[in-house]
């Protein structure tokens, strides 16, 4: 939800101000109804943002700065050395620690500066294990820092860090020369810098916006060379391709959380998230960069068939962002899934979510009243149509007010809720950042009096507009305030709610209607644990301190026993810790359904595995078959939510068409067939740290084909899935991968009938209107439920099936995990995880935890197993107490192996006979 009339609020007399606040309203309204669409002219170019263009002009192979080796400080986990401006003099530190796990972590700060320069600390999962370095060369050209098969390489004139692993060299800092650091000035004391006296340098004006700019310029930059790279990828959220395109000609990517409605498709505007991660990967490895700063960023992409005037080689990422320090970790993969663990191993990961946060949601801005909710709840399962969770939108408040109820349309919340229970369902309703000021409303009324309002440039409570209407803001940044709304949580305060109730936290970039670019002003002050600091240093956090506080609440609302679900729209790396989340406001066309599987697929590479889009699209109504084929696409999507508009027409599934209906009911049963494959691979990601959904280059590397393909994916290593997303298509082409440029590929198993495909490259696959092409690799066992009933809790102890799809040498291996599907006793070795192994004609079960307990009756029901090279006559279950001989079916392209009755819990063998 999104936008508005744009107009500098805050210099209007109190009649202006409710016009102009109305006007905003009013096209807010407008914009979310679909009557107008996104203005380009609301938000920000390079050119038009003054540090963007400062360090994009920036002279390559022509850096100021050199190493001062002689300064060097040697400690046992890092070395600190002087930097020095040649143009003006003034000194920086260079520090370089090595931390376990092969990366690199490099800070850059002012020696003396005037005051403190926000640095990130949030988005680490905890503080940093460092390891020891060595210093094994120094000398006045270049100083070598080595720990383990890793080096980083520090040349002193012109200032480059070459950082190996194995002796081959993966990434270069500054190569380019593009570095750059405006240090603290004063006007009265400016330096020899040109800085000094460039336009917007100490004030900026942004079409009816000033930006009173009290440190002056302060912007840091620096670029970094992939070597070995063939493709570039990282950065999310923007809505582009997985492979990130060239901006030399154009705007570089931005980083910047803004509310953008009916995004753009196919450019680098900045949208709700923004993830400082990028990787290079080639044909002999991978590597990567986080750039820790939470400041609007913009990122120039330089691919290696574009190098001109520059005397480095590779691809490269130029990171330039307004405020904060040079602080990143240099990753030194060097496979795909090894890099994309040590982001995580960093930044955290999701924590395993209750099964009912993986299965299907229905939203809807907004459900009429309580009536209108249980209706629709009654009526998936009048239509056989399995539902996890109701969602309301801000309507359900009393006039906007979070926390608070609407005493005419929502009456009895807490009977709603139960009845929803009842049916073994959830709610999630939402919670926004802004306040309403109004005088009658408790939350106000606190954080006026105790000073929880973010604050404007001087010192006063900051009041912008939002749906609300007069609106003030939180400043999450603040511990205590952040302690006091996860209060607000507690059942005891907000006790018209349940542990059944999910959060949704959204318009958190912040989004302001009155303010520039629809958000906060940047000379806006947080009062944060390291001192205050303007919003500009600290903006894209924002959303994710309101995240943390949420988490905080939900946690401490069920006693640590409940796992909390979120869903957030602004994030930052790390926000995966606490939340889920969509890819914000999209429109149903074809082209949003399509931009859904490349968003998330990066957002999942940058550490969001739980990743979704508005199915059906949020503005605008869909054809039968865009939303059809939309819910099949969502089925295999982490986050499966409809939501939609106020202005759109209803659209539940029975809405639509019988035959319509009938194939959107099949892809949700499929979806629901498959929770136990989504828990374990969820339970996985948080163990190991790998993504729940890959690109194909994660484990088909040294095959180039699969560098840039985003229109389809794998779960896992076990499903292929190529969503269709054309319109009225009757094929798709699927691109089964190779392990190398001339090497074989594996064989892969269409799920529905096991027809098997032994090649490599593209397949035309037939489609019809019921048909996910969707694959199992040859080699993997997956677990299912294949008893769907109306919520995934009701089928929390229904028996599985095991799909076994074999490899060329009659082998395959798989994993099952189940716990009490609510809590976080699994984290206390209450759980049962087992590794399944296919191999010489037994296919087996064996705990991977001996020590681990869960009690459960659950059992396994019935195996499935295809690629076998002859037909056996019987089979014989083998566990430590009897033996029971099994009938074995033959189907069209399987063996069926049904009555298989067998704990979970037990180590068992199923003896093929021939």
């Amino acid at each position: 939800m999104i936008m508005a009339y744009h107009t500098n609020y805050f210099s209007l007399d109190r009649e202006t101000f409710n016009m102009k606040l109305a006007i905003s309203i009013l096209c807010a309204v407008a914009l979310v109804t679909g009557v107008i669409s996104v203005d380009r002219t609301i938000f920000k170019t390079c050119e038009q943002s003054s540090f963007c263009r400062r360090c994009r002009n920036v002279e390559p192979n022509n850096s100021s700065y050199e190493l001062v080796p002689a300064t060097l400080s040697t400690y046992s986990d890092s070395i600190t050395v002087d930097l020095v401006n040649k143009n003006n003099g003034h000194i920086f530190v260079l520090k370089v620690e090595g931390i376990h796990g092969d990366v690199f972590h490099i800070a850059i700060d002012e020696k003396t500066p005037l005051k403190k320069r926000y640095c990130v600390t949030d988005a680490l999962k905890e503080p940093i294990k460092l390891v020891a370095v060595e210093v094994v060369k120094s000398n006045s050209n270049e100083l070598v820092v080595k720990y383990g098969q890793n080096k980083a390489v520090i040349h002193a004139t012109p200032f480059k860090i070459d950082f190996y692993r194995s002796e081959m060299l993966f990434v270069s800092a500054n190569a380019r020369g593009l570095f750059k650091f405006e240090h603290y000035r004063t006007k009265a004391n400016k330096s020899n810098d040109d800085v000094d006296n460039e336009p917007g340098a100490w004030e900026e004006d942004f079409n009816s916006f000033h930006d009173s700019k009290p440190n002056g310029p302060e912007a840091v930059a620096m670029d970094f060379t992939f070597p070995q790279a063939g493709v570039l990828f990282g950065i999310p959220e923007h809505a582009d391709s997985f492979a990130l395109k060239s901006t030399s000609g154009g705007d570089p990517y931005r980083l910047y959380n803004l509310d953008v409605g009916e995004f753009e498709l196919d450019n680098g505007m900045a949208l709700y998230g923004s993830v400082p991660v990028i990787y290079g990967h080639g044909t002999k490895g991978t590597a990567g960069v986080f750039w820790m700063n939470a400041a609007e960023t913009w990122v120039d992409i330089y691919n290696q068939d574009l190098q001109k005037n520059v005397s480095s080689s590779g691809s490269a990422a130029h990171f330039m962002s307004e405020s904060g320090i040079v602080d990143a970790f240099i990753l030194l993969g060097e496979t795909p899934q090894n890099t994309f663990k040590q982001y995580t191993d960093l930044t955290g990961v999701a924590p395993l979510p209750q099964p009912a946060a993986l299965a299907f949601h229905q939203s809807r801005w907004n459900y009429n009243d309580e009536k209108d909710v249980l209706n629709v709840s009654k009526h998936f399962d009048i239509h056989d149509i399995p539902m996890d969770t109701m969602w309301l939108d801000i309507e359900y408040t009393e006039e906007k007010k979070y926390f608070t109820w609407d005493p005419q349309t929502f009456p009895h919340p807490l009977e709603m809720i139960r009845n929803l229970a009842a049916s073994g369902r959830h709610l999630t309703i939402i919670i926004d950042p802004h306040i309403k000021t109004a005088n009658n409303y408790h939350v106000h009324g606190d954080c006026t009096k105790y000073g929880y309002y973010t604050k404007n440039k001087d010192g006063h409570d900051f009041e912008g507009v939002c749906w609300p209407g007069n609106s003030s803001y939180a400043d999450f940044f603040n511990p205590v305030v952040r302690k006091y709304f996860a209060d607000q949580y507690l059942l005891e305060n907000f006790n018209t709610t349940t542990n059944d109730v999910f959060i949704w936290n959204d318009m958190n970039e912040p989004s302001v209607f009155s303010g520039p670019e629809l958000t906060m002003p940047k000379d806006n002050l947080h009062n944060t644990e390291m001192g205050t600091f303007e919003h500009r240093a600290v903006h894209n956090l924002y959303g994710f301190m309101q995240t943390k506080a949420t988490f905080d609440g939900l946690y401490r609302r069920g006693n640590g026993k409940y796992r909390p679900f979120i869903l957030t729209r602004s994030h930052f790396a790390g926000s995966q810790r606490y939340a889920a989340i969509w890819t914000g406001d999209n429109t149903g066309d074809w082209g949003y359904l399509q931009m859904s599987l490349k968003t998330c697929l990066t957002q999942a590479v940058s550490g969001f595995s739980f990743c979704g889009s508005d199915v059906g699209g949020f503005f605008k109504d869909p054809s039968a078959d865009l939303f059809e084929r939309w819910h099949q696409a969502g089925a295999f999507q982490p986050f499966f939510r409809a939501h939609a508009n106020m202005s759109t027409k209803r659209r539940e599934p029975w809405l639509f068409p019988e035959d319509s209906k009938l194939v959107v009911r099949d892809a949700i049963r499929k979806r629901y067939t498959y929770l136990p494959f989504w828990y374990v691979m969820f339970y996985e990601h948080e163990r190991f740290g790998y993504p729940v959904m890959r690109p194909l280059l994660s484990h088909y590397p040294n095959d180039p084909e699969t560098f840039a393909i985003d229109n389809q994916y794998l779960l896992a290593d076990r499903l292929l899935v190529h969503p269709v997303a054309q319109e009225g298509a009757t094929k798709v082409d699927v691109y089964f991968p190779r392990h190398s440029a001339s090497g074989d590929g594996d064989l892969w198993y269409d799920i529905d009938d096991y027809t098997v495909y032994d090649s490599v490259g593209y397949v035309g696959i037939p489609v019809n209107r019921n048909k996910i092409p969707v694959f199992q690799r040859g080699g993997t066992i997956v677990p299912k439920k294949e008893h769907v009933r109306q919520a995934s809790t009701l089928m929390k102890n229904d028996p599985y099936t095991l799909i076994v799809c074999l490899d060329r040498y009659q082998e395959a291996n798989g994993t099952l995990y189940a716990d009490d599907e609510q809590s976080f006793e699994y984290r206390n070795g209450k759980y049962i995880y087992v590794q399944i192994e296919f191999k010489k004609n037994v296919l087996s079960s064996k705990r991977i935890d001996p020590s681990a307990k869960f009690d459960t009756q659950v059992s396994i029901e019935r195996v499935v197993i295809t690629g076998l090279d002859k037909a056996p006559q019987s089979a014989t279950l083998s566990t430590s107490s009897n033996n029971v001989a099994l009938e074995v079916i033959k189907n069209e392209n399987s063996y069926s192996i049904s009555k298989a009755t067998v704990n979970i819990a037990e180590e068992w063998k199923i003896i093929l006979n021939y």
